[in-house]
């Protein structure tokens, strides 16, 4: 008879190469508002796959043993079984019979309870401290809903993966993932959200998609959202659906009996309303019913910022006339023959004309990116907004990214990025703020702002002693295959990102003013990663450099 090996399962030492990779994690959070911290989370999921398939050859190796076990008894025992007394009666197979039961059972019986997951569970346990977390998840989810919202997506092409630009895997969601999204948005009572992607899981069953979720589930929510938004014959057909799926369901009848009660009470109203509507009808004038199709066409400028905003992220914003067009360049620039520039000119091209916005093209090379990106990572944390209230720095749901701060301590080049600046734009850096590096997350954006200070925040840079904000730096640190626009919503301009260049525009007039039509925003990631580093450029340092003017709008 074989003998059973003894089985045991150590710490796989990958495990211990994986702790001083989560003390980097460990202190962050967030993890849904940056792209580029996400990609730890990808390699720890990878180390739980490997140490996952080491616990199952385990079970698998002691399963081997067991199996072997099995079906050598089970020859033996049939063997033995067509004659006992005879099979028993030579003393060996007598020994090895009283041997088996009181030894060799007892060791199989040690074998199937012998533990094989405590490398597995230890591995696990280490790393779920650092797992992201609830919020994460609710966070990614509402970034999928901005992004249905900003680009006009339909809920299945997002959940088919269909994204335009440049994508190397297309993941496809279940409708156990649709179900999610519409969970999270019936949370925040936006039944609009809710309705489409729980009809979008409910599509997803209705092909035949194999799945543990249930119909009955999804239509309850389904209906009750379209109640929610006042469509009583719609949500009428979908409960009427619900109990011919489930007719001893809790909810069904008596929500049908509502709905109909409801949908009456809405007809018996439309019938009242109806001879009052015909008599305001017919009291409107031609020339009224002209000037409210005028209205429609609304010019731009009459759009809400936030439909201005949409619309520049998706490429729809106002076209320069052609004068103005005529009136931007592409040039090599030396900032007035300065002594840097000379003999390497850098490009410069014009991007809007008012405000003036300029493109240097080339700025900055590969090797300083990924240098900027390798000190800023371990410092990324969730980027805050000053409360025009409190002056507290918090974080919002408008800006969703993790930035870092970077000096010329932490690397020489620092200060020769800061120094090229200077040399472009001619003003003093010494009273600049430090380089911030921006990475946003899933659907990642910062909503219209100001970087200036305005009148009704006379202290928002008090503290720095430097005056307020007269010019913004902004660096594009790689490309973004869809979305990722910088956009300035009251004058339709739409800056797009392109890896080495950098934009600068002054936020002042000359005159000390602020210039509002400066205001701008980040449009959502819709597909790719997007890194970015400003420097915010004060007044303090420039009397010389940039003098005042004699008007406001100077």
């Amino acid at each position: 008879m074989f003998a059973l090996t003894v089985f045991r399962m150590e710490l796989p030492a990958y495990c211990l190469l994986l702790l001083s990779c989560l003390q980097s994690l460990s202190a962050h959070a967030d993890f849904f508002t940056s792209t580029g911290q996400m990609t730890d989370l990808l390699y720890t999921e990878k180390d739980l796959v490997t140490s996952l398939k080491d616990y199952i050859r385990a079970e698998e190796s002691k399963l081997e043993q067991i199996k072997r076990w099995a079906e050598k008894l089970d020859s033996l025992t049939v063997t033995a079984t067509q004659d006992p007394e005879g099979f028993l009666g030579h003393p060996v197979n007598a020994f090895k019979l009283v041997k088996r039961l009181n030894t060799e059972w007892g060791d199989l019986e040690s074998l199937v309870l012998r533990d094989t997951t405590g490398g597995f569970i230890s591995n696990l346990t280490i790393q779920r401290q650092h797992f992201p977390t609830d919020e994460d998840q609710t966070g990614a989810a509402k970034a999928l809903i901005r992004l249905q919202d900003t680009y006009r997506l339909d809920a299945n092409t997002i959940s088919t993966g269909d994204l335009p630009g440049k994508i190397l895997t297309t993941s496809r969601m279940t409708a156990e993932d649709c179900f999610e999204l519409g969970k999270i948005a019936y949370s925040d009572a936006d039944y609009y959200h809710t309705e489409l992607w729980m009809a979008q899981a409910l599509k997803q069953l209705d092909e035949g998609e194999d799945s543990t979720l249930d119909k009955v589930t999804v239509i309850d929510y389904l209906s009750y959202a379209i109640y929610q938004q006042g469509e009583m014959e719609r949500a009428m057909d979908y409960t009427k659906r619900l109990i011919e799926l489930d007719p001893e369901h809790p909810r069904g009848k008596s929500n049908l009996k509502y709905f109909e009660f409801q949908l009456e009470k809405q007809k018996k109203a439309a019938e009242e309303e109806a001879p009052k509507q015909k008599e305001r009808e017919k009291r409107e004038t031609t020339d009224k019913k002209k000037k409210k199709k005028k209205k429609a066409k609304k010019a731009f400028s009459l759009i809400p910022e936030r439909e201005k905003y949409e619309m520049l992220c998706r490429g729809e914003g106002i076209k320069l006339t052609p004068r103005r067009q005529s009136r931007l360049f592409c040039r090599y620039y030396d900032n007035n023959r300065n002594p840097k520039l000379l003999l390497a000119p850098m490009k410069q091209q014009d991007e809007w004309d008012r405000p003036y916005i300029v493109r240097y093209l080339d700025v900055i090379t590969d090797a300083e990116i990924e240098k900027i990106k390798e000190l800023a990572k371990p410092r990324l944390r969730r980027a805050t907004i000053s409360n025009p209230i409190t002056g507290v720095l918090e974080t919002a749901s408008y800006r969703i990214s993790k930035s870092a701060w970077l000096t010329g301590y932490d690397d020489p080049m620092i200060e020769t990025i800061n120094q090229r600046i200077e040399d472009l734009t001619g003003l003093e850096m010494d009273t600049a703020e430090e380089l911030q590096v921006a990475n946003y997350g899933v659907g990642g954006q910062y909503e219209p702002h100001f970087d200036f200070g305005r009148k009704d925040e006379p202290d928002a840079f008090k503290e720095l002693g430097t005056g307020n904000r007269i010019a913004t730096w902004l660096f594009y640190m790689s490309d973004v295959s869809a979305g990722g626009a910088t956009v300035f919503p009251d004058v339709g301009a739409a800056v797009w990102p392109q890896k080495g260049t950098a934009v600068f525009w002054y936020n002042l007039f000359a005159s000390g003013e602020g210039d509002y039509s400066t205001r701008h925003a980040a449009c959502p990631v819709l597909v790719g990663n997007k890194w970015v580093s400003n420097k915010w450029i004060h007044e303090r340092g420039q009397e010389w450099r940039r003098p005042c003017g004699l008007s406001e709008a100077e």
